[in-house]
């Protein structure tokens, strides 16, 4: 994440460092006619903390702390078992809602809610319950509602996420720069990693079904594409991208795998946009017919910002034991 980051001059200009290029990339964005693309990116201050804050902050919310900033995320899990095809289990898509508060030292708290369906892949139906085809057992799905997911955004990269207080790290303060890639005249790019190991907030000993061990490792990985004249406008206080998000992960507890050799994987897409709109229409449709508090963001910062797990340990209950023969 502290990585030093390149960038060349664009298009002959010559610009100051921070950023990389990617050479042949085509435009993601048709071009405007006389509009500056070389002044435009040379306004971006990649080595400063204060606009690294600002600039990933117009893309995680809006500055305006009275509005809503709108995500979706739609795409597949995929299964990981050593000596066999990785398999395609089920979809998923994720609907979400997100404000600011404005702290007094200019860092940023934002306040999410999030839901997360699985579905089928063939019918695209959102699943209640699934049969899985690693164990043949018919299984309760369990949807992913992080109510909140709350955290900071600042001149110094946060914290990792506590998870309910099962995550210890606690790193030291490291600057707030991001590694963005100019693709082309039009076209910026971010990508942000995080990887974690700590303790499982579902214990083997409780959640024998459930849980992968006493030990969880997760890794999530963001990729943002954004319009170089949305990020240069000083005007704008949110910033509309497009990108994927996958993220690598123990079985889930309510595919009742135990702690059997393998892992999930999440492909997907996802996007954030200003209008609740933009949330393809059937994610929308279903979200607002069967959760939809979770299409308005909090107005306060309460509650425990807890992991999918430890959700799963306080709303769920441990599964019988398997029975011979199902």
């Amino acid at each position: 994440m502290t990585d030093d980051l390149n960038r060349r001059g664009f298009m002959g200009a010559a610009v100051t460092a921070g950023a990389a290029i990617i050479p042949g990339f085509g435009p993601a964005f048709a071009a405007t006619p006389g509009y500056d693309y070389d002044a435009a990116i040379a306004s971006f201050k990649f080595k400063d903390p204060i606009w690294n804050r600002d600039a990933y902050g117009k893309l995680q919310a809006n500055l305006d702390t009275t509005k809503t900033k709108y995500g979706w995320v739609q795409g597949v899990c995929l299964g990981t078992k050593d000596n066999e095809r990785v398999r395609e289990l089920f979809g998923f898509e994720v609907a979400s809602a997100c404000k600011f508060i404005k702290n007094a030292d200019g860092s940023y708290r934002k306040l999410l809610r999030e839901v997360g369906y699985y579905t089928d892949l063939k019918t695209g139906e959102f699943l209640s319950e699934w049969v899985n085809p690693y164990t043949n057992e018919t299984v309760k799905v369990v949807p992913v509602t992080n109510d909140p997911f709350n955290y900071t955004i600042s001149e110094f990269y946060p914290d990792p996420p506590s998870f309910g207080g099962m995550n210890k790290e606690k790193p030291p303060k490291i600057p707030f720069l991001l590694k963005w890639t100019v693709a082309s005249k039009t076209t910026l790019l971010l990508e942000t990693d995080i990887h974690l190991f700590y303790p499982n907030a579902l214990d083997p000993e409780k959640w024998p079904r459930e849980s992968s061990g006493k030990m969880l490792r997760a890794s999530e990985m963001y990729r943002y594409v954004i319009r170089v004249e949305d990020m240069a406008d000083p005007n704008k206080t949110s910033v509309e991208y497009s990108g994927t998000w996958n993220r690598i992960t123990p079985w889930l507890p309510w595919m009742l795998m135990g702690q059997s050799q393998g892992h999930i994987t999440y492909v997907t897409y996802m996007g954030g946009f200003d209008s609740m709109d933009s949330i393809p229409a059937k994610l929308l449709a279903h979200t607002k017919a069967n959760h939809p508090k979770f299409l308005v963001a909090p107005e306060k910062d309460e509650g425990p910002s807890l992991s999918s797990l430890e959700n799963y340990a306080r709303t769920q209950k441990p599964a019988p034991p398997k029975q011979p023969g199902t």
